[in-house]
């Protein structure tokens, strides 16, 4: 098969010799949701350097600016022409190309015309093989203004929204209608048509600060300057770093301090072209409202920032919120805004007055009526069965401790009842925190509210954790019960698909356990909450005969990440301590605490030396596929034999006090300590002999030496490094 090879030289980002030039590209669209602006200007930027490479133009600066209404992408130094390059194809040798009065073959002539060049221009050379026809064709490239026609419509196409829309007849998707299209490259209009648009030099403005009349622009610092003179700021960070300021001054002259909220922050980023804040108030007498449910009420509804009284630190009467426009009286975007949230804050008061009138008990009884899942039942029968396993996990980790599983219980049987709440129907968000405050009202304990409080935490991959033992049980039975119940019934999550965040849940169950230094047996847990669930859908087949494999293996996947990452443990050292996992007891702090200590003893100079040796001995037992047998001391015939497994016995024993107490820089000392007498024994004796019983034995004595080493560890992952 011929391969063609591309003599060509590219280099990007870097300023070339030859003429380049600006791009300027804008598509003006009706407003973007906020959530869909920044990935849209990261995935336009990340495929203009993706089809520029492709396209051999070399660039020094690709860059996405945004707000609601554009997405904006400047390249500097664009290359005015694509780079030349020359494709070299090698065809048949010569022997076979010419026939013997040197004209050519048939083969020659097929090779010429599959390459699309005349037979005359084929050339002739030397290689390692011999002499063969080779296929030169030049590609002096094409202008790049003409190929920006080809090239922005693809731009355009490969953003990709959770949710599209088509608009105009042109069948074109986007989150929103496309109204204009800016396209200069070198101050000229690249005559380009998207959406049934054709590309021109004009921008519209600020809806309101901007007028109505677009502006014409030759280059993005005219872009830029006339646009920021008509009320939009195009790059995100200054608009961030406007709104930061702003805040910063309203909290000072307030007397008050803001309640950062990156997420909100973002959505006012990205709701704005030219931001402006405004302090206003509500009416203190709603402070007796839970926070929560204010802070909750302000960000959801109105996307407004809560502030706290730097003298008591708690909630003040204010907000800020961030309006996309600065009139010249804020009075009125104050006194709307006031007016807007003060109805917000009664609909929660009336809620939680309402919901404090029926106690979290009598909720809890009509979780009959409210469904986990189609195929998992009522969320009635899922509290009942967290009950349970919060029972069984506190009776484990607290043996006669009954306060603790009495709390465990309560808070359990109570877990699921604020689902039922007005409050907690109007904000989703507020489920847990709400049962602990109607569990305070009810009077329940403040172990048990505190518990109900925190069994959703963390409620983000790197979110705060329970901090009570009581919530931490109560948090691992919760989601140790959507695992096994969704694994019952074969919903598992598949590549990037995990509709009903199964990874976040074994995330959190991992983040506790470590965190909080659990020292329990997982797999217990794990059994225990398959059993509840087979015991309460008999009728349902069991989709996953390994049910409590796949699941211990799903759990092991996030312990192995968190490993990578928190702890910056190699792959192959956490690999070596969770294989052999098998039946052995889940301890998640204990395998974590063998990691790290592997990782030290991999340091060591002497260690790599050893590896090497037990790998020669693993593959040997490996191989041979060898049960263990009993070692014969009187069949040994040289002194290593016997020194290997007078270290191995004696080592035994020192490695079996040492792992019962969990100190593994003595295991693994005294695994490094194995190495000279391992080196000896292989300098010294044949394995493979060809005597049968001296062979058995030393395969035995390789198997006792393999065995000891993976009685810490699967050391045959370990990858010899490179010093």
């Amino acid at each position: 098969m011929k391969r063609p090879v591309v003599k060509q030289t590219r280099k990007h980002k870097t300023r070339s010799l030859s003429p380049t030039a600006e791009l300027l590209f804008e598509v003006g669209v009706e407003e973007l949701p906020f959530a869909f602006v920044a990935p849209a200007l990261s995935a336009l930027r990340e495929s203009a350097v993706r089809i520029f490479q492709d396209a051999r133009l070399s660039f020094r600066s690709v860059n996405t600016y945004g707000t609601p209404r554009r997405l904006v992408l400047v390249v500097d130094d664009l290359l005015a022409h694509q780079t030349a390059i020359v494709k070299e194809t090698m065809g048949p040798s010569k022997m076979v190309a010419f026939d013997q009065t040197g004209q050519p073959t048939r083969a020659a002539m097929g090779f010429a015309a599959g390459q699309g060049v005349a037979v005359e221009s084929l050339e002739l050379r030397e290689t390692p093989k011999g002499e063969y026809l080779f296929a030169v064709k030049r590609d002096a490239g094409r202008a790049t203004a003409t190929l920006l026609t080809e090239l922005l419509p693809q731009l355009v196409e490969k953003i990709s929204f959770p949710k599209a829309m088509k608009w105009n007849e042109t069948g074109f998707r986007f989150a929103r209608p496309v109204r204009w299209i800016v396209a200069l490259f070198g101050g000229s209009v690249v005559p380009v048509q998207i959406a049934g648009i054709q590309a021109g030099n004009r921008t519209s403005c600020h809806r309101v600060m901007g007028g109505e009349k677009p502006i014409t622009v030759k280059d993005f610092k005219a872009y830029n300057q006339g646009l920021e003179r008509r009320g939009v700021i195009i790059d995100p960070e200054r608009r961030c770093a406007t709104i930061q300021k702003q805040i910063d001054r309203l909290c000072v002259k307030a007397g008050v301090e803001l309640n950062a909220d990156d997420a909100l922050l973002d959505q006012a980023v990205y709701t704005t072209e030219w931001p402006c804040a405004v302090l206003g108030s509500f009416k203190p007498e709603y402070l007796a409202v839970p926070s929560e449910i204010l802070i909750t009420s302000m960000k959801e509804h109105q996307g407004f920032f809560s502030v706290r009284d730097k003298k008591s630190g708690g909630l003040a009467p204010h907000f800020i919120a961030i309006a996309n426009n600065e009139p010249k009286n804020m009075t009125l975007i104050r006194t709307g805004n006031e007016r807007v949230l003060a109805a917000r804050l009664a609909d929660a008061k009336f809620f939680f007055d309402e919901d404090r009138k029926v106690k979290l008990e009598e909720r809890g009884r009509k979780l009959i009526g409210v469904t986990f899942h189609q195929k998992l039942g009522t969320m009635a029968q899922k509290q009942e069965r967290v009950r349970k396993l919060t029972g069984f996990i506190a009776g484990q980790l607290s043996p006669g401790q009954d306060e603790l599983r009495q709390v465990c219980d309560r808070a359990a049987a109570l877990s699921k009842a604020d689902l039922l709440t007005g409050i907690v129907g109007e904000f989703p968000e507020l489920q847990g925190i709400m049962g602990g405050e109607y569990a305070l009202h009810d009077g329940e304990s403040a172990a048990v509210a505190q518990a109900i409080r925190e069994q959703y935490l963390p409620k983000a991959i790197e979110g705060e954790l329970p901090t009570s033992l009581a919530g931490q049980i109560l948090s691992l039975a919760d989601r140790l019960d959507t695992i096994a119940a969704f694994f019952h019934v074969g919903i598992v999550p598949s590549g990037s698909e995990d509709p009903y965040a199964l990874r976040r849940h074994a995330t959190a169950i991992v983040r506790i356990i470590l965190e909080a230094n659990l020292r329990l047996n997982l797999a217990r847990y794990i059994n225990n909450a398959r059993n509840l669930i087979s015991d309460g859908f008999k009728g349902l087949p069991d989709s996953d005969q390994q049910g409590e494999r796949r699941i211990t293996e799903f759990i092991l996947d996030r312990v192995r990440h968190y490993s990578r990452v928190v702890h910056l443990l190699r792959d192959d050292i956490i690999d070596a301590v969770l294989k052999p996992v098998g039946d052995r007891p889940l301890d998640l702090v204990d395998l974590v605490q063998k990691m790290k200590a592997l990782e030290v003893v991999t340091k060591k100079s002497e260690f790599d030396p050893l590896i090497v040796g037990f790998k020669r001995a693993h593959r040997l037992v490996q191989k041979e596929q060898w049960e263990r047998r009993p070692v014969d001391a009187a069949t040994f015939q040289h002194p290593s034999e016997s020194a290997l497994h007078k270290a191995v016995v004696e080592q035994r024993s020192q490695m079996g006090s040492a792992l019962e107490i969990g100190d593994y820089g003595r295991v693994l000392d005294s695994l490094v300590g194995l190495k000279a007498v391992i080196d000896d024994f292989f300098a010294a004796v044949m394995v493979n002999a060809e005597d049968q019983s001296l062979r058995s034995n030393r395969l035995s004595l390789l198997k006792e030496v393999d065995e000891l080493f993976i009685s810490f560890a699967d050391f045959s992952w370990i990858v010899v490094q490179e010093r």
